[in-house]
């Protein structure tokens, strides 16, 4: 899958501002009003920023922080940077001011763009500017066009497996989303694709915002605030198609009756491990498919179900038409359908990243031809894959690996919202914990627990809590999690 030079990224985007310009790009809902934005107003917008931004003397190469909110300010902001050739670097508006500042240098940012309220760098080693609307007041810039393998952007590792890292991908990356287009989203021009993420998420940036543009559809996207009980109207009243969300998003929204939705044709679910219960609820209540995908900073989705190929029972689904995947063994070697190993990625994929930035220049481990994600699983003869949780995610139980999604798969029918960790109870002594949010009793849990995993696999110690701790687009945050249960059981 060749991408074509030369290339920008935001001008390959926006192309469709050419051929459709009336057409509603973008419709920010709220349930008393949709403010919509034109592809041709998109387009323009994007492009008069670019050209402020370099009206301040930055040039290409140049990298540019983006300390914004859930406004539509920050795509038209990272648009802008790569439509002029610099180097724009998404971060979490959740980001506090250490954080932040920690994560600065690895960047040397030549700009700050920043929405009031959101915490800088400090001290800050840069222009800050705060008013995009003044960057937009001026004629539109022409695209950087270039090899489509240079540095387009930079975005941050979660963290989960230590300290957050840098990391560069190239213009091509987006071309690369392609494959999903069918090989997850079931995607045409013709949808209308809502979000329920904010606009600052790199899972609504891509699936929610960059994807509908660049197939010529029809983003939208739950204004600031919107609750999850909301979502509902939203899909009924402005006629989505395809819906895309987290998987604590479709746990709350199953709480109360759902409306018919009878344009709604499936599902989109990524973030973190669906389990097969809420799968299965979902289908019920509206009659429509959850397509699960796994993807990471590093390479976005690339193993999915569809709406042509959906995922069997207890799967993740099969590598997108394109990719080139494999199971490797703790020497990299490539393991036969059925064995259990790390998911690998090859180095010639075109949505995988161009390495970590280190020492200013990007840096790519590999193992032989391969990237390690980091995952376990093994591939079935059908070649769908199980997923068996990260390898940093991996529990040990007197010497045996115990994955965390095969104890949450075993109590998710009775424990409510339920999650394993390991819980360090001694200095360097941990034993399985299980959080859930259920009302069944301890006794009736171990019971269970009995019933369907092995002695070495059962929770030693059961929390029940009212909730379980989840950033704000819905993903379970195991280390809040440990910390709360940290201690004797």
């Amino acid at each position: 899958m060749t991408c074509p030079a030369p290339f920008n990224l935001a001008h390959y985007v926006l192309a469709h501002a050419a051929r459709q310009p009336d057409k509603v790009a973008l419709a920010v809902l709220s349930p008393a009003r949709a403010e919509r934005w034109s592809y041709a107003r998109l387009e323009e917008t994007v492009r008069r920023t670019a050209a402020g931004l370099l009206a301040t003397g930055a040039r290409p190469g140049d990298r540019v922080l983006l300390r914004l909110g859930n406004q539509p300010a920050f795509p038209v902001a990272y648009l802008a940077a790569i439509a002029a050739g610099l180097i724009p670097v998404p971060t979490s508006a959740a980001l506090t001011t250490p954080e932040i500042t920690a994560l600065t240098p690895a960047i040397a940012p030549r700009l700050i763009l920043a929405e009031a309220g959101i915490a800088l760098p400090d001290p800050c080693p840069c222009d800050v500017i705060t008013d995009l609307a003044a960057l937009a007041a001026h004629p539109p810039a022409d695209y950087a066009m270039g090899d489509p393998d240079r540095l387009a952007y930079l975005i941050f590792t979660s963290g989960t497996s230590g300290r957050p890292r840098a990391v560069a991908h190239a213009h091509r990356a987006v071309w690369a989303r392609r494959m999903m287009w069918a090989g997850w989203y079931g995607l045409s021009d013709t949808d209308r694709l809502l979000h329920a993420g904010a606009f600052n998420w790199t899972f609504t940036l891509g699936t929610g915002l960059l994807d509908p543009w660049a197939i010529g559809a029809t983003a939208l996207i739950p204004a600031p605030g919107t609750s999850p009980e909301i979502l509902p109207l939203l899909l009924k009243r402005h006629d989505a198609t395809i819906f895309a969300a987290a998987p604590g998003v479709y746990r709350q929204m199953l709480r109360a009756d759902l409306p018919d939705l009878p344009k709604l044709r499936h599902g989109l679910s990524a973030g973190e491990k669906l389990p097969e219960p809420l799968r299965a609820a979902w289908g019920q209540a509206t009659g429509t498919a959850l397509h699960e995908a796994l993807g990471l900073s590093e390479c976005s989705t690339f193993i999915s179900g569809s709406p042509d190929r959906p995922a069997p029972t207890g799967t993740l689904g099969f590598a997108q038409p394109g990719r080139r995947i494999a199971v490797l063994d703790e020497v990299g070697t490539p393991l036969p359908d059925g064995q259990t190993g790390t998911l690998a990625i090859h180095r010639d994929d075109p949505g995988l990243m161009l390495g970590y930035l280190e020492g200013g220049a990007p840096h790519l481990p590999l193992i032989g031809d391969w990237f390690a994600t980091g995952d376990t699983v093994h591939r079935d003869a059908g070649g769908a894959l199980h997923y068996h949780g990260r390898n940093d995610d991996m529990l040990n139980a007197g010497g045996f690996r115990v994955s965390p999604a095969e104890i949450e798969r075993a109590f998710a029918s009775i424990a409510g919202d339920c999650a394993a960790i390991a819980v360090e109870i001694r200095p360097d002594t941990h034993i399985i914990a299980l959080a859930h949010t259920g009302t069944i009793a301890e006794p009736t849990l171990r019971q269970h627990a009995e019933t369907c995993l092995a002695g070495y696999k059962q929770p030693r110690l059961y929390a029940r809590l009212d909730a379980l701790p989840r950033g704000g687009n819905g993903k379970l945050d195991r280390k809040a999690l440990s910390a709360l249960l940290k201690g004797p059981p």
